[in-house]
């Protein structure tokens, strides 16, 4: 008997690895953000003035890479789980034909 089971094993993987890049976007975006907001609150009392109003776009974006993080953190968490209960499968289909 052939054994090739391993779909659900890369699955996991691929479910880990672009959880991974949805954390790393939603981070880097905050981080640009932060930038953005530290070199134009350097500028002048008017400019200042303008950063003290709420800009809700930008809350927006920041709230928007929140969930992003979020996402990918799940999504993380969810690949690990296929990829244990794959190689576990994969484990007691060795044991039992062994």
């Amino acid at each position: 008997m052939e054994i090739s089971g391993n779909s659900g094993f890369y699955a996991g993987l691929n479910a880990i690895q672009a959880g991974q890049n949805r954390v790393d976007q939603g981070s880097s975006q905050i981080a640009s953000s932060a930038v953005e907001r530290s070199s134009d609150s350097r500028a002048s009392t008017d400019q200042v003035n303008r950063l003290n109003g709420v800009d809700r776009s930008q809350e927006s974006d920041l709230a928007s890479s929140m969930v992003d993080m979020s996402m990918g953190k799940i999504q993380v968490e969810l690949g690990v789980k296929v990829a244990k209960a794959s190689d576990e499968a994969l484990g007691t289909l060795i044991d039992t034909y062994a």
